[in-house]
């Protein structure tokens, strides 16, 4: 059963309905479900279907590619040589074939393009020489190295240069989509279950298609992550090899990133990896930030150069705090632990995740989803006239000429305002108010589980939203 993902699968309709050849790049993080989209779309209306092996060699993508080939009903003498011989096979299983319109669907695209093998050159040639000129080629290509996607099909400088006719990227399912997957599933977990469960897993399908009926969340995630044969116990590392061919300095980034949750600047990245800045460091940056590995947040009234980067994957971010340094080997980890001060303050820090990854929901709870707006971050440094720093990590500037300075809040119960945090907050306020115009409304808006009770310090929160908000479509 397909979950969501309505505007996708009517992009992919529209491509197959048009009267000319299309062609689609479907891209996204691996195993968020986009191999599951596109056969769900198209069920047995493939010409051809491939996909690309991982860690293969050129001379067995091009084995694998004879393979699916003769799948496909080609009769293939032997193995093509290159990819452009590799190609020609491919338009004459196209020339064969009497449907109305030929989907070709080719997975996993980067692990194919081996080094000095003139994958994106032959790819080219079929595409502008050939293929564009039919009006019955549907093409759609896929893989989870998003920044290959990106870099050598979206940014190519050569032959297919504006060439993708639909550019298809596939996020993790937000909490409402998770929230119907469960259902589907008849998995019966409360809301606050399922909270926690996308603290841990993100929105990642095949992650929340592990979990199992019948046991506890804390249960399923101690067999799928702490149990050695656990399925998500390797995960980690599958996961970054998979995504980047030389994935070590991607590792030490996203590792210096979960040391500071509240996010790094570039130039605190470049202290704590001890390396010198230069344009690798951009490259890997942008690789991260387009696999949704990181976020990019500027730095309310300053320059872009002064954004600040958060490590933003719910996975590698459980992975670090609990796994990695983890010298226990105990396979009911979780469930030890679940009263434990460093589970409740990592509930707090991952909270405040979701809470970015829902920024539209929040919007809507606070009734301004058509107001044009922007999201920041904000922090000053102490200062002998004006006291200590203050830190805001969610901004959201409106063009009605008001911001909604967002604290969020992880309890098991209504979240209550002492005089202690209420302090916090007046000295929050206080400086970020002399930094901004006065003509700009500051209304102070807590994000929580439950609510705030509505004490003697309530009456400074303007607004509210639940972890019920986050839930909606």
């Amino acid at each position: 059963m397909l979950i969501g993902r309505k505007k996708q699968q009517a992009e992919l309709r529209e491509a197959y309905s048009a009267d000319d050849s299309k062609f689609v790049a479907l891209y996204g993080r691996r195993r968020v479900g986009k191999t599951y989209l596109v056969k769900q779309t198209f069920k047995d209306e493939f010409t051809f279907s491939h996909s690309g092996l991982a860690n293969g060699s050129l001379q067995e993508q091009l084995y694998g590619w004879r393979s699916s080939l003769e799948d496909a009903g080609l009769t293939v003498s032997s193995t093509p040589k290159h990819w452009l011989e590799a190609f020609d096979m491919l338009k004459e299983l196209i020339r064969r074939s009497s449907a109305k319109k030929k989907v070709i669907f080719i997975d996993e695209l980067p692990w194919m393009d081996t080094p000095r093998s003139k994958f994106v050159t032959a790819l080219e040639f079929f595409w502008n020489g050939w293929a564009s000129m039919r009006d019955d080629v549907l093409l759609i290509v896929c893989g989870s190295a998003t920044s290959w996607i990106i870099n050598k099909i979206f940014r190519n400088h050569g032959g297919l240069h504006n060439r993708v006719n639909y550019q298809i990227l596939l996020e993790p399912f937000t909490l409402y989509e998770c929230e119907k997957f469960s259902e589907a599933n008849h998995l019966a977990f409360s809301r606050y279950e399922l909270l926690e469960a996308y603290m841990v897993m993100g929105g990642v399908p095949y992650y929340w298609s592990l979990l199992e009926r019948g046991k506890s969340l804390a249960q399923n995630i101690d067999s799928l992550f702490f149990s050695p044969q656990g399925l998500l116990h390797y995960e980690f590392r599958e996961l970054y090899d998979s995504l980047f061919r030389n994935p070590e300095v991607y590792i030490d980034v996203v590792k210096i990133l979960g040391q500071r949750l509240g996010g790094m600047r570039r130039e605190e990245i470049v202290s704590g990896l001890k390396i010198t800045d230069s344009g690798n460091l951009t490259r890997v940056l942008e690789d991260l930030e387009h696999c949704g590995f990181i976020v990019r947040t500027n730095t309310y009234g300053a320059k872009k150069y002064n954004a600040i980067y958060r490590l933003m994957d719910n996975f590698t971010l459980f992975y670090l705090k609990f796994m990695s340094e983890n010298k226990t080997d105990d396979p009911a980890f979780w469930t030890h632990n679940y009263t434990s001060p460093a589970r409740y303050a990592w509930c707090g820090l991952a909270f405040e995740r979701v809470c970015f990854q829902h920024i539209p929901q929040i919007k809507q709870a606070l009734g301004i989803s058509g107001v044009v707006t922007n999201t920041y971050s904000w922090q000053v440094k102490d200062d002998p006239i004006y006291g200590a720093g203050a830190q805001i990590d969610m901004l959201i500037e409106r063009a009605d000429n008001t911001i909604n300075l967002c604290e969020m809040k992880f309890s098991q119960n209504e979240f209550a305002i002492d005089k202690d945090y209420d302090a916090v907050l007046r000295h929050k306020i206080a400086r970020f108010s002399d930094s901004i115009s006065r003509r700009k409304a500051i209304h102070l808006t807590m994000v929580t589980t439950y609510g705030v009770v509505h004490n003697a310090y309530w009456n400074r929160v303007q607004s509210e939203v639940v972890a019920d908000d986050l839930f909606t479509e």
